[in-house]
């Protein structure tokens, strides 16, 4: 199984596995294997599902002989973040409370999933409570800190961070995370890989740890903007298990997205030059560049001047101790090693409801502040993140990594508003390190996301480079 197979799209996988060119049983094999040799380098793995993936994998090539296509997923090995549960598989939540934690059902993400005959391969390791409380270092998650593929001094991000650095190893073609605030553009960018946050509700949650029950998003982590379409059709749609669902389906029709000639697309020019970090700021200029030539009406724009980290980290602390307050108020919450984070979820739950309320209500103005920004352009254009990522010891607390830019009050409003987006490579570093642009739309538009990503990525070959082979 060559590297030019593992690292393929999963368009071009699909192709082969109806072609019966490869099967499904070998590339699953394969990419156990990577997860087994591979996984621990990168302390991306928190479980291995070889046993009920290659069960998966024979039923589709079963299928496959009968010339029986259910989906483009059929057959496809991927890898959920370890905070979806998994019928008779540990689901841990990477905290040491919830290590042999294990649900008699699977998520309906998983579910779906495995109705179109997609095969679960691993279970993804994360940041501990998906960040709830707050954490420090890299380090707070049951695994150890996800190392990234790209520079094992550097860290994959969070709390999406084995779903990040599994694909951009090529461990599997796709992996499922998870957003509230970043969780899954940040990521994506400091791993170069394609993530993309659904609008609010259009995933269903059920089965998925809750964090911020108002916030919390489930979406695809892909080596392309196509990938994520195709894995979005599968896993989109309502849910009655779930009290957040839209209700709504998605459909990836490439042929039916809106003519890039007639999308406005704004960008803030501070994003791009003393807001991004030094190192960052070449790839992203030429990303703006590319992104122009390919015909939209580029116009400045800036977002109106609101406390977004304030009102989303009030709102996802409230309402994350609240639902870990069993664990905060059992024994079981010594075991937890983050004095930062479990003095954080203790202070969630003695924040006064007034605190509380007054910030959903600045959230609702907020809403409507962004809803006015979206009659000015279609979509809006900034750094993934503002530069590459931080070393692997590094404390997230320290100045420079402070939510100030523009692009974390991009990530707090957008995820306020339930807003989709989508994280595009477009380029490296002076250091080495992947850089990635975001595109945030409308609600329930994901179609414009991914046309827009597809064009710019048949621009580029930033989502094809693979990280430098290291140490076996």
């Amino acid at each position: 199984m060559t590297d030019d197979i593992l690292y393929a799209s999963i368009s071009e996988l699909a192709e082969l596995l109806r072609s019966r060119k490869v099967s499904s049983e070998d590339l699953t094999r394969a990419y156990l294997q990577r997860l087994e040799k591979l996984g621990p380098r990168y302390n991306a793995v928190a479980a291995l599902t070889a046993e009920t993936a290659r069960r998966k994998a024979k039923e589709a090539d079963d299928l496959f002989k009968r010339e029986r296509v259910r989906t483009p997923l059929q057959g496809i090995p991927y890898g959920a973040k370890d905070l979806l549960a998994t019928k008779d598989i540990p689901t841990t939540w990477g905290a040491e409370p919830y290590r042999k934690q294990v649900f008699d059902f699977d998520a309906t993400v998983i579910r779906k999933l495995d109705r179109a005959g997609a095969v679960l391969a691993a279970k993804l390791a994360m940041i501990q409570l998906a960040g709830g409380g707050g954490y420090r270092y890299p380090s707070a998650s049951l695994f150890g800190p996800c190392k990234n593929p790209w520079n094992l001094e550097r860290w994959a991000g969070g709390s999406s961070s084995g779903s990040g650095a599994a694909v951009a190893a090529a461990l599997v073609p796709f992996a499922i995370g998870s957003e509230t605030w970043g969780s899954i553009l940040t990521p994506a960018s400091f791993c170069g890989v394609t993530g993309l946050r659904p609008t609010y509700g259009l995933v269903s949650r059920h089965g998925a740890m809750a964090l911020s029950w108002t916030m919390d998003k489930i979406g695809p982590m892909c080596r392309s903007a196509e990938d994520c379409g195709m894995v979005l059709q599968v896993i989109a749609g309502k849910d009655s298990q779930d009290p957040g669902s839209s209700g709504k389906s998605f459909y990836y029709l490439k042929d039916y997205g809106r003519p890039l000639l007639e999308l406005r697309l704004g960008y803030a020019p501070a994003d791009f030059e003393e807001r991004a970090a030094e190192p960052a700021r070449p790839a992203l200029r030429a990303a703006l560049e590319a992104f122009r030539k390919l015909g939209p009406k580029v116009v400045e724009i800036s977002l109106p001047p609101m406390p977004y980290g304030q009102v989303a980290g009030t709102i996802i602390q409230a309402e994350g101790s609240t639902t870990f307050e069993p664990l905060i108020t059992s024994d079981k919450f010594n075991q937890m090693p983050d004095e930062r984070q479990k003095a954080g979820l203790r202070a969630g739950l003695e924040m006064p409801a007034k605190d509380y309320l007054n910030a959903m209500r600045i959230r609702r103005l907020i809403q409507a502040k962004m809803r006015e920004v979206f009659l000015q352009v279609d979509l809006i254009l900034a750094p993934s993140t503002s530069g590459p990522a931080s070393s692997i010891n590094e404390a997230l607390d320290r100045e420079r990594d402070r939510r100030t830019s523009s692009d974390a009050d991009l990530g707090a409003a957008g995820n306020l508003c339930g807003l989709p987006a989508i994280s595009l490579p477009c380029g490296f570093s002076t250091s080495n390190l992947p850089v990635a642009i975001q595109l945030v739309t409308r609600p329930f538009d994901e179609l414009a996301l991914i046309t827009i990503g597809r064009e710019f990525q048949k621009q580029t070959d930033w989502h094809r480079r693979r990280p430098p082979a290291g140490p076996g």
